[in-house]
């Protein structure tokens, strides 16, 4: 059986007073919603512009330390060598005051000669530049000598005979590997 609607129950039958503090209730809660998403808004709106501000000053610091190092590879680059050059400076000075005597006899050629190469060897050793010179009878080294033959000699095989050439490190890195002979197996 179908019931008439309630006429009590109906929007159109409720007190007008009601109505209208139920539609100001709902205004102002919707007037509050909107504030509070207003302030959120402009909250989140300063954060952003902060972060922004933030990004692009972390980007333009790393910008700026990224250039500041290429520039400082850079100099050590074109500089480097300015340290190892002044010190062979005194060796060029020796070897141009040595030409300069007319009358220099044998003794003071090999005096002068043997001063000049020991400040290239103190030079050398200042910057990390040091001698491969095996003794005779030592182990051979691939890494650090190049065998330019294989001699028979009376000592074991696979050892140095004769140096022919000195080789060179530089910091521990072979800048010239020293040539030798090496003792041929029996």
């Amino acid at each position: 059986m179908i019931q008439p609607p309630n006429p009590a129950a109906t929007p159109e039958h409720t007190s007008p007073l009601n109505a209208e503090e139920a539609l100001a209730a709902a205004a102002v809660a919707e007037a509050d919603a909107l504030a509070a998403l207003t302030n959120e808004v402009t909250e989140l709106k300063a954060k952003n512009a902060d972060l922004a501000d933030q990004f692009l000053r972390a980007k333009a610091e790393a910008e700026n330390a990224r250039r500041r190092a290429e520039d400082d590879i850079s100099k050590a680059r074109k500089f480097a060598v300015e340290s190892f050059a002044e010190s062979l400076l005194a060796v060029a000075d020796s070897l141009e005051a040595g030409l300069g005597i007319q009358e220099a006899t044998r003794e003071q050629l090999r005096e002068g000669s043997e001063a000049t190469l020991k400040q290239l060897k103190s030079a050398l050793e200042r910057h990390k530049v040091l001698e491969i010179a095996p003794a005779s009878g030592s182990k051979f080294d691939p890494h650090q000598h190049q065998a330019i033959s294989m001699v028979p000699a009376e000592q074991e095989a696979n050892t140095v005979v004769a140096v022919l050439q000195k080789g060179y490190l530089i910091a521990d890195r072979v800048l010239r590997p020293a040539l030798v002979t090496v003792a041929a197996p029996k």
